[in-house]
């Protein structure tokens, strides 16, 4: 018996998931593994976020999960429905968000934290969510790439922004080990 107001919509029971105005696609289609990825990589971020003792990265790690639902968003509408989407009211990744990040990444770099070639991940919890986080980030980097071989267009922006995520998450991890 379907429920009104339940999650479980039953919608999917045929191996289907719907994308944001309302065309269906296999689960395992490009496009869902994306935004799979997408999402995997927000509650990766919101683990490192529950285990990070700074205010200030705390909020840092928010306003990343805030694009990454804009971006979801737009990764989640068919390619017949790109302009609509970007005609509309949601929020969207833009040049101001690369530019947070950039800045964060050149933050932490100013610091010099210390590190010798490939990170051996898990000093402390903290770091090591966040290293989980940065994994996360580069798969969802695979999947819009291979997306684009599939024929949705992905804004490189969009790329340039997930590609600057775990570029900070791995700079971030670094700090977090000394900490």
């Amino acid at each position: 018996m379907k429920r009104t107001n339940s999650i479980a919509t039953r919608t999917g029971d045929d191996g289907t998931t719907g994308l944001l105005y309302g065309q269906r696609i296999p689960k395992d289609h490009p496009q869902a593994e994306t935004v799979g990825a997408l999402d995997e990589l927000n509650a990766a971020l919101g683990l490192a976020k529950a285990h990070c003792p700074a205010a200030d990265r705390r909020a840092e790690l928010e306003r990343i999960q805030t694009d990454l639902v804009a971006l979801m968003g737009e990764m989640a509408c068919a390619e017949s429905d790109a302009a609509r989407y970007a005609e509309s009211k949601f929020a969207k990744v833009d040049e101001a968000a690369l530019a947070r990040l950039d800045a964060g990444v050149a933050a932490i770099e100013a610091r010099s934290p210390k590190f010798d070639g490939w990170a051996t991940p898990g000093a402390n919890p903290h770091a090591a969510a966040l290293d989980v986080a940065r994994t996360a980030a580069r798969r969802a980097e695979r999947r819009m790439v291979t997306l684009r071989t599939h024929g949705r267009t992905v804004r490189p922006m969009l790329l340039q922004y997930v590609n600057r995520v775990s570029d900070l998450l791995w700079l971030m991890a670094r700090e977090a080990e000394g900490a």
